[in-house]
């Protein structure tokens, strides 16, 4: 389905009725728009003088020195190449709302994490944590679900995904061998696998859109 970020955002603020700290979890596979979505919802709360804050799991990749010491380099971006177990602390620390949390940003031109890049207040109320595999039923992955109050699945159609992760690598500078490589044995499968062993959402959407 699709919805407007007014709507989306008026479920949130009803969902979170006087809750002290909600965390919402924006999902989906690469390239579906989750970073844009999860910054419009911050930009729509704040603005209606609801504070809010995003914290991203892009800044949980593990640095490119460890990726080649685990041999999974070229699987950058897959579940096993991510601090799984430093997004949940994370997550739990701000989950609890008593201090600040300073969380990493992942920096796509470098690609590399740059660490306590982003504060978490204690007095945003609402976080909205976004990310691949905050749904992902498998091994710890799965342990997420139950630090999110709310939880939207953005999942466009695998042919537009293709489209725009091709698009991302383009621009990039990938081309040629590279890029199919990038797409086929990395991407794609990473988005075949959000879309077919991810669960837990509340609302699942395949677009949305701005109210004028």
């Amino acid at each position: 389905m699709t919805a407007t970020l007014d709507d989306v955002c008026a479920t949130i603020l009803e969902r979170a009725g006087g809750a002290r700290r909600f965390l919402v979890a924006v999902a989906g596979p690469p390239g579906a728009g989750k970073s844009t979505l999860a910054e419009a919802i911050a930009r729509h709360l704040s603005a209606q003088g609801e504070p809010a804050e995003v914290l991203p799991m892009d800044g949980f990749h593990m640095d490119n020195s460890v990726l080649q010491e685990k041999g999974i380099l070229l699987r950058k971006g897959s579940p096993p190449s991510f601090d799984v177990r430093g997004f949940s602390d994370i997550l739990k620390a701000v989950r609890g709302g008593q201090e600040e949390v300073l969380v990493p940003v992942f920096d796509r031109s470098r690609e590399l994490a740059i660490a306590a890049a982003r504060a978490i207040p204690p007095t945003c109320r609402i976080v909205v944590v976004e990310g691949n595999y905050l749904l992902l039923q498998q091994e710890r992955w799965s342990e997420l679900r139950a630090l999110f109050d709310y939880a939207v699945m953005l999942a466009p159609p695998f042919e537009e995904l293709e489209r725009r992760l091709t698009a991302r690598w383009h621009y990039y500078g990938l081309s040629g061998e590279a890029l199919h490589t990038k797409l086929h044995g990395n991407d794609l499968p990473n988005v075949q696998l959000v879309l077919s062993q991810s669960s837990g959402a509340d609302l699942v959407l395949t677009d949305w859109t701005v109210e004028d």
